[in-house]
């Protein structure tokens, strides 16, 4: 089962700094690293704060599933009746549940169900997403952006991802 596109509309300025559309297209999802989910790459940035004069194509910057020193906007169709790898990222993450229903579940086994409308704060925990639908996609938008690593009695925790290949960390 195939998600649906997503329309991108992204906005600058002309040369006499009146805003303008820049983009406004259609993206069709990839496969996810895991085969569970498509992802959507809408945007990214490769600092903070961010430089609103980089004419670059935000999606067309090379990205693992975060962007060290930046962020990333990208859609998620998690597939019917798929679940994924339990993962930590080194990011704060903004989860906004757009179609479907979606369960989070945390290392502890405790499951959250959450259904359009809502939203997830991540702050660098395992966690993995579990669509418990047998034949609705469900479209996730998360904004990651990177954060130092959450800390237990001083130590950093590290990011956990089976299977995905990350950038380097700092």
């Amino acid at each position: 089962m195939r998600a649906n596109p997503l329309r991108r509309v992204v906005t600058g300025h002309d040369a006499a700094g009146r805003a303008v559309l820049t983009h406004d297209t259609l993206l069709t999802p990839n496969g996810g690293p895991s085969g569970v989910a498509e992802f959507t790459l809408v945007w990214t940035t490769p600092t903070m704060p961010v430089d609103n004069d980089d004419a670059t194509d935000g999606r067309d910057r090379q990205v693992g599933l975060s962007m060290p020193g930046g962020t990333v906007l990208r859609v998620v169709d998690m597939l019917p009746g798929q679940r994924s790898s339990m993962h930590r990222t080194s990011t704060l993450d903004y989860g906004i549940v757009m179609s479907g229903v979606i369960d989070l579940e945390l290392d502890d086994g405790v499951l959250t169900r959450l259904e359009p409308g809502s939203v997830i704060v991540q702050r660098g925990t395992v966690h993995a997403w579990i669509n418990p639908s047998p034949d609705t996609v469900a479209r996730v938008a998360f904004v990651l952006v990177d954060a130092k690593p959450a800390t237990v009695g001083g130590e950093p925790l590290p990011p956990i991802m089976p299977g995905v290949s990350q950038p380097k960390a700092r």
